[in-house]
């Protein structure tokens, strides 16, 4: 599950960066913020799983798994 959030995450990423560089391009100021708020979403997600990651390792570590 981990690697798929990753992987969503990254995906909101690149959506938001192509939202946004087609809103910069047309002029439209909603879709560049939309995309900005797509590409916030991406990292937090990521930033989640990362979290989770170490926490794993963490109590992996702890008990000897």
């Amino acid at each position: 599950m981990s690697a798929e959030r990753k992987f969503e995450g990254k995906a909101d990423e690149i959506v938001g960066k192509a939202k946004e560089g087609l809103g910069r391009a047309t002029g439209d100021e909603q879709m560049q913020t939309e995309g900005r708020g797509d590409q916030v979403k991406g990292g937090l997600k990521q930033a989640g799983e990362k979290v989770k990651d170490a926490a794993r390792k963490v109590k992996d570590a702890v008990t000897g798994k």
